[in-house]
């Protein structure tokens, strides 16, 4: 801008009468003014625009987090990927260089009045400068607000990632144990069927050595009665046999019964 088209084409309210006699003055101190008013309004105007978008994106994460947590999402897909996280930091770094440069230029600017302020005291440069002051301490509180917001989404994602991890693992836990569990019952109930079918053939193999018993001791009697049959003689002679030690048992059981009963009388009467 050149001091004489400055002072004819300026419509600004904070003063165009005294920018012409600053111009008419001090053309160069009024150009570094007008120079410094011109990167502070263009550093403005991209801090707002970046503003804007980065507010964008922390409420989009924060519906994004909210939303997955009513809807209790299964998913293990982080909620802020890789990329989006990357120009979170690429933005917020972009912001913050330029919150530094506008601060630069207000400094600057700051500096100016300063100067001025010395020889005639101009309220108007005074209340501009302060304007610019208003607008980056605002744009700072704004950058503020959201990057806290957007950190606070990452902590929260982190927080429901861990958590659904833990009950992920929790049901994998679960169901190993119901696994380990149904395994050990199975392999209970195949060693009591090997016990079972080996009771079973001990009992086959017991019926079948007292069928082979009874056979054998059958085939005897039949044996025995054949020899019997054949010798007369010796079957009256076992059966005599037979008859004494049956008279023995009866004597020796009469004898037996009268000694007690004599020694229970013989006791009964020596009281």
């Amino acid at each position: 801008y050149g001091p004489e088209r400055h002072v004819k084409s300026s419509t600004s309210a904070t003063g165009t009468k005294v920018t012409g006699m600053l111009n008419m003055d001090v053309p160069g101190p009024t150009n570094r003014w007008e120079e410094s008013r011109r990167k502070a309004r263009s550093l403005e105007s991209t801090i707002d625009l970046k503003l804007v978008s980065f507010s964008r994106l922390g409420t989009n994460t924060n519906y994004n987090i909210r939303g997955t947590k009513n809807e209790s999402a299964q998913s293990s897909t982080p909620l802020l990927g890789d990329d989006s996280k990357h120009m979170v930091d690429t933005m917020a770094l972009e912001i913050e260089q330029l919150l530094s440069k506008l601060q630069e230029v207000n400094d600057n600017m700051s500096d100016y009045v300063n100067a001025m302020g010395h020889a005639s005291p101009n309220t108007t440069l005074v209340h501009t400068l302060q304007r610019h002051r208003d607008i980056l301490q605002d744009y700072r509180q704004e950058f503020r607000k959201t990057r806290d917001n957007i950190n606070t989404c990452r902590e929260r994602e982190e927080l429901l990632g861990d958590v659904m991890n833990d009950i992920h693992r929790y049901k994998s836990a679960a169901t190993n144990r119901k696994t380990d569990l149904y395994l050990k019952e199975n392999e209970h109930i195949r060693s009591s069927e090997r016990l079972t079918d080996e009771a079973i053939n001990m009992a086959m193999a017991t019926k079948e050595n007292l069928h082979s018993q009874r056979k054998m001791l059958g085939g005897i009697t039949n044996r025995l009665s054949n020899v019997a049959n054949r010798f007369p003689l010796v079957n009256s002679l076992i059966q005599r046999v037979n008859v004494r030690k049956r008279r023995d048992s009866i004597i020796l059981g009469c004898v037996i019964s009268t000694c007690i009963i004599l020694l229970l009388l013989y006791a009964f009467r020596s009281r």
